[in-house]
């Protein structure tokens, strides 16, 4: 099936949309909306499978407004090259800015984000971010947006001090809780059930009077879990795990104190010279 079989199939499976990501159009500089609706339609026209992210699918999700400067669109990483193909034909320059995880297409002064992974490498964009993605408009443009078991998923590692996406989980589980395929997050968390677990307690104490969006079968799995980890002899590797949460509040363990660090080989999917570019833009903050 093409994309735009896809887009336009009755068959299709839908989220449950509060409102079109269009609502942001009064906020946003003509330029740059005719930017990110051309990126599009570029894209559709091409069929390069693709989902919305970002703040526009949290507002898909959620009906919440977050005002910010950029666009995230999810793509597979060996889609990269035909996209920036494709973007090139109508003039837009595009960089591979950190070959681990995300590139940036621009005009003037604007971008858009081509993400393929997490700075981390965990939450790499496999074919179940499209056959999952619910559907809508952007900018009155059909488009696939981001699953909301794939943003908690990706959201839930973002843990630095200047950025902590905590409170967009807990609103994606509130808004998407009732119908959200709770197995398939389950899968998509099992090397780190515990950060799962965690941002679940943390959503217990959020909104005490919804706790029940959480299935009482899930929590339980996770409690037992957390139980019977607790029963076991301790590591004998002295990895961190905290890298995977910041790139930044962990590297004492790493660089001062010996310990390993969870994202590289053969605990994380990052090559050494991945997590020592991604160190090296912690300045940027880009």
């Amino acid at each position: 099936m093409t994309q735009a079989e896809i887009l336009s199939s009755p068959t299709r499976r839908t989220a449950k949309p509060v409102v079109s990501a269009t609502r942001y159009d009064f906020t946003m500089p003509p330029q740059t909306r005719r930017f990110y609706r051309n990126v599009l339609l570029l894209l559709n026209q091409a069929e390069i499978p693709y989902v919305v992210g970002g703040t526009y699918a949290l507002n898909f999700h959620t009906g919440l407004d977050r005002h910010t400067r950029d666009f995230d669109i999810f793509i597979a990483k060996e889609d990269f090259y035909r996209v920036a193909e494709t973007l090139a034909k109508a003039s837009y320059r595009t960089e591979l800015t950190y070959p681990h995880w995300l590139a940036k297409t621009f005009c003037d002064n604007d971008f858009v984000d081509l993400v393929f992974n997490s700075g981390n490498g965990v939450a790499e964009v496999d074919a179940a971010w499209f056959e999952h993605a619910s559907y809508g408009e952007t900018f009155d443009i059909p488009t696939r947006v981001c699953p909301a078991e794939e943003m908690i998923w990706s959201k839930a590692f973002i843990m630095e001090r200047e950025r902590f996406d905590g409170a967009d989980v807990a609103h994606l589980i509130l808004a998407c809780g009732a119908y959200m395929d709770w197995n398939r997050l389950m899968q998509r968390f099992a090397p780190h059930w515990q950060l799962l677990l965690s941002h679940l307690i943390l959503f217990g104490m959020i909104y005490p009077a919804h706790k029940n969006v959480i299935p009482q079968w899930v929590m339980q799995q996770l409690l037992d879990q957390q139980r019977d980890a607790q029963k076991e002899s301790s590591s004998q590797e002295d990895i961190c795990g905290g890298t995977l949460l910041s790139r930044e509040q962990y590297l004492c363990d790493i660089q001062t104190l010996g310990r390993k660090d969870a994202r590289l080989s053969p605990y994380g999917s990052l090559s050494a010279n991945d997590a020592e570019r991604w160190t090296a833009a912690i300045p940027n903050r880009r």
